[in-house]
């Protein structure tokens, strides 16, 4: 029996919550397919920090790098001023443990849910792979004058060539093993940004022509990015880009496949240990009242069995999601979903092990 331990962080808000159900399926699989499943549950977040003035101990990077994988609730407390959480306990995970891909999976599951015309989950099943550890989110950068009426704030995008090429090779790779449209799209900003993505563009053709050369290589401006996203979803098979443009377009393929109640996504190291989320907040004004939707936070759990190598157990999980959503969900927003949170993960957990 294959055994993985698993570091669990609820975090804030409804976290906790959305992780609890994610848990229940994650274990009705592994009774499935024979799988051992062991947790290790952490109190990071908001709730802590106010009770110890600590966001995140020295000892947890290092103790949390020995797991395979590690399974996220949500961070962010309306208590404590943004910044201090996410770039305490996010970023600084992502960074230390070298998370350099986020991945996000856009997939429509029900026609219903999409808020696009005439569009079916067939025209919407794509992949964004978001570079993770460097551009604008390295904190580069100050003030000169701050506070003065000349003040100047200074926030550079870092890009290094082994940052861009690891990320590009990893998208070229997801592109194969997908083997749809054979399609990498690099999304980015060639006419503005002409250092940065001077960079992207070149390492982008010659890694794809010498490593890769029977993937079709497509580019497009993030804004045209946005734009083909609403327009036609279909021309997508799997695009990449930097951390700030991710960031934002990954939110919108979120609002495409049906809102951030079904969006779930990876911040990889494939080497390493990597953390899987709810790409949605913490929700705090629903904490408690059982009726968030963990519909993201199971697929998400699907997405670190599937990293896991267990691609069996993955795929039935989110065979049940899909069934679950389209049969029994009445919409993917909080407190109308026609279920209840708890209901909703039990009705996963039943379905994919019905047969």
């Amino acid at each position: 029996m294959k055994s993985y331990n698993i570091a669990v962080i609820g975090g804030d808000g409804t976290g906790p919550e959305v992780v609890r159900e994610a848990v229940k399926v994650l274990n009705a699989a592994a009774g499935k397919f024979g799988l051992k499943l062991s947790y290790t549950h952490y109190d990071f977040g908001g709730e802590r920090y106010l009770r110890t003035n600590e966001v995140l101990p020295d000892s947890a990077v290092e103790e949390l790098r020995k797991f395979p994988a590690i399974l996220l609730g949500a961070i962010g407390h309306p208590e404590v001023k943004p910044g201090i959480l996410e770039k305490g306990i996010l970023l600084r995970l992502r960074f230390e443990l070298e998370q350099y891909i986020n991945l996000r999976p856009v997939k429509l599951y029900d026609q219903r849910f999409c808020p696009l015309k005439d569009k079916k989950p067939q025209d919407i099943d794509f992949v964004v792979v978001r570079e993770n550890n460097e551009g604008l989110y390295t904190g580069s950068g100050g003030f000169v004058f701050k506070g003065t009426p000349n003040e100047i704030a200074v926030q550079e995008s870092v890009n290094t060539r082994r940052g861009v090429e690891r990320c590009l090779r990893f998208a070229f790779e997801t592109t194969r093993k997908r083997n749809k449209a054979k399609k990498l799209t690099l999304s980015g900003k060639t006419n503005v940004l002409t250092y940065a993505f001077d960079l992207w563009e070149r390492a982008f053709h010659e890694i794809g022509k010498k490593e890769f050369p029977e993937i079709q290589r497509d580019y497009a401006h993030v804004d045209a990015t946005t734009m083909w996203f609403v327009k036609n979803p279909e021309w997508f098979d799997v695009i990449v880009t930097d951390n700030m443009f991710g960031d934002i377009i990954t939110d919108l393929g979120a609002m495409i496949q049906g809102g951030m109640g079904i969006a779930a996504g990876g911040n990889i190291n494939p080497q390493g240990a990597s953390m899987f989320e709810p790409i949605g907040g913490s929700a705090p004004k629903y904490t408690g009242q059982g009726v968030i939707n963990p519909l993201a936070a199971i697929c998400a759990g699907q997405m670190m069995l599937d990293f896991l190598g267990e691609t069996a157990a993955a795929q039935a999980i989110e065979n049940a999601v899909i069934k679950v959503t389209r049969e029994k969900i009445k919409s993917l927003a909080a407190g109308k979903m026609g279920y209840s949170t708890s209901q909703v993960g039990d009705m996963v957990a039943a379905e994919l092990t019905s047969d």
